[in-house]
């Protein structure tokens, strides 16, 4: 239910679509990763991905500050959000933060501590926050004068998410993401 702001990275590496996780990651957070993965292969064509992508490139996630044990459902949405980033190569918007729960499907779901990792967010200088639909009536509970400067996004949907999170510039020297057809051999 913190107030700490994790910074979440994923990273492609040539291989053959294993997924490795570090940072201290509990059950809940590597589930929310597992489900992330699992939602962007089932909807690779919705964000531009050649689906031979996940077959060809290992995955690995990382949450900073790895002796320090982290868990919970809140980052599935930044999970998703990462893995898109990663297979695009496209960048995220700067000075954005995001939570909430995803399920399989793609839906964003509410998680608790929203006053307190609103307070996060303005002391690591954020400026806009993307969270569940459901989450709003949280908003209204924190004073108008501390919020006044914060844009609050409130979606349902991880599409949603991802096209509000992702900007169409590319990252600083991306990855070469064309798919390699594997050598076929005819045998007579």
């Amino acid at each position: 239910v913190g107030g700490d702001i994790l910074f979440i990275e994923a990273s492609l590496s040539p291989g053959n679509g294993k997924l490795t996780l570090t940072g201290s990651l509990g059950d809940v957070m590597k589930e929310s990763v597992t489900i992330a993965l699992a939602y962007l292969r089932a909807h690779a064509g919705y964000f531009n991905i050649n689906p031979k992508l996940f077959e060809q490139w290992d995955i690995h996630v990382h949450v900073p500050a790895g002796a320090t044990p982290k868990d919970g459902p809140s980052a599935g949405v930044t999970m998703l959000t990462a893995l898109v980033s990663a297979f695009t190569q496209r960048k995220i918007k700067p000075h954005l933060a995001m939570t909430g729960e995803i399920t399989l499907r793609g839906r964003v779901l509410p998680v608790g501590g929203i006053k307190e990792k609103i307070l996060a967010a303005k002391r690591a200088n954020i400026k806009e926050i993307i969270l569940c639909k459901s989450n709003q009536k949280d908003i209204l509970e924190i004073k108008e004068d501390y919020i006044t400067d914060l844009k609050f996004h409130y979606v349902t949907d991880m599409r949603e998410v991802v096209n509000l999170a992702l900007l169409t510039d590319l990252v600083p020297e991306p990855l070469d993401l064309t798919v390699k057809e594997k050598d076929v051999k005819v045998v007579n």
